[in-house]
């Protein structure tokens, strides 16, 4: 009796133990989120086409036993025979599905979460929800100014009348005659008479500050910084530098070959954008600009015979006398595009002149900025000649190597 009982405890916590399992099991083949995202996102998205087609509405389109089939091993249903995938193989370019190791609850794990976020109403992105929101900014602070302004005429005006009453009260209680009435200008000459030395001081004072106006609206003539147009195609540089981490070099690529960094062609934005379709500020509204401008149709992969150019508007500019070679500086020099153009990857949503690019700028940083010359193969002989004449020890600044002659920048 004992025996049997303990034969039936043992059976009983065995199928606790497989049910246990089972669950376990069942709940990680469930997450068809993290598995969608793990094996599928590099290729496929729900509602856009990426290197492969939209999962929406997949479950319409084949049963679920051909897309366990398709998930598991597509080129045994290419090789079968089978015309939808045939026709789907070649219509994307004969690129060939990898084979999924997952298991049947796993890919209906990941079908039920194409067919949930499909069913989601799609919200507007953030940067793109309110285009008329700065126009309406606009009107009411010239409102609230409007009503500001009368506000202080009404309060002005109030206090004028009640300066007159009193006047004439304290003259009719001391029994001076009324005085004819001034216009505003002769009660300001009045004022001015018996005032000459608060009007002389105002006079100083206004002549020194429209001295100093002057003299730095002079000095800031030709200088742009701040400068930061409106662009046909907003552009973060904070999304792309920043968070996407993508070096600067790889669109400007003229930084180091040449004399300019250059402005990117719309088909560098397409080694990204061809697959990326939405961007997290803007959606799809700035992406599809880029599609219009290369007459390109994202949902068949190909491109029209009328592309435009982008008229990009030119942010950073120096004087045709003056010579600047970005390989010099950043292949050369080591120095980081950050130095000039400021912490794009941080803050930069728009492109703005971060430096003065003046030349007085220019020559402070050659005062500063010590050379690269260890281990810069650009520099070898040289390094030999400049620490014999300063001292190995000494800092070797771009002015020692005369990066303040005239005739290295205008020539």
């Amino acid at each position: 009796m004992h025996n049997e009982s303990y034969q039936r405890c043992k059976l009983f916590l065995f199928l606790i133990l497989i049910l246990s399992l089972g669950s376990i099991s069942g709940a990680s083949a469930q997450d068809g989120e993290a598995l969608f995202k793990t094996n599928c996102a590099a290729c496929h998205a729900v509602k856009d086409r990426v290197v492969g087609p939209a999962l929406q509405g997949i479950e319409n389109r084949r049963s679920e036993e051909w897309l366990l089939k398709w998930v598991k091993n597509s080129q045994d249903v290419v090789k079968s025979g089978d015309e939808y995938a045939v026709k789907l193989f070649n219509d994307f370019n004969k690129v060939m599905m990898p084979s999924q190791n997952l298991k049947d609850d796993e890919i209906k794990a990941i079908l039920a979460y194409v067919k949930k976020e499909a069913e989601k109403v799609e919200q507007p992105a953030a940067g793109a929800a309110t285009s008329q929101e700065p126009e309406e900014t606009g009107k009411n602070t010239f409102l609230y100014l409007l009503i500001g302004a009368v506000l202080l005429l009404l309060v002005t005006s109030v206090l004028r009348r009640i300066q007159h009453m009193l006047a004439r009260t304290v003259r009719q209680k001391e029994g001076l005659p009324e005085q004819a009435p001034r216009s505003r200008w002769q009660s300001f000459v009045h004022w001015a008479r018996h005032n000459k030395k608060l009007v002389a001081v105002i006079l100083i004072l206004m002549t020194l500050y429209g001295s100093g106006k002057a003299w730095y609206g002079m000095q800031s003539i030709g200088i742009s910084q701040g400068y930061t147009p409106d662009q046909p195609i907003k552009f973060s540089h904070q999304v792309h530098s920043g968070t996407n981490a993508i070096a600067c070099v790889y669109c400007h690529s003229g930084a180091e070959k040449g004399k300019t960094a250059g402005v990117p062609s719309a088909n560098v934005c397409m080694n990204c954008h061809k697959f990326i379709k939405k961007g997290p500020l803007t959606g799809t509204v700035e992406i599809a600009k880029i599609y219009k401008a290369l007459d390109y149709d994202p949902d068949k992969g190909t491109y029209g015979p009328n592309p435009k150019p982008i008229q990009w508007v030119r942010v950073h500019n120096l004087p045709d006398l003056s010579y600047f070679n970005h390989s010099q500086h950043f292949v050369v020099g080591k120095i980081a595009c950050q130095t000039c153009h400021g912490p794009v990857q941080d803050s930069m949503t728009v492109a703005s002149q971060y430096s003065p690019l003046t030349m007085g700028w220019c020559i402070n940083c050659h005062r500063t900025t010590q050379v690269k010359m260890t281990g810069n193969a650009y520099y070898n002989e040289y390094h030999k000649e400049m620490s014999a004449k300063y001292g190995s020890d000494s800092l070797i600044t771009v002015e020692k190597i005369g990066g303040t002659e005239c005739a290295r920048c205008h020539y």
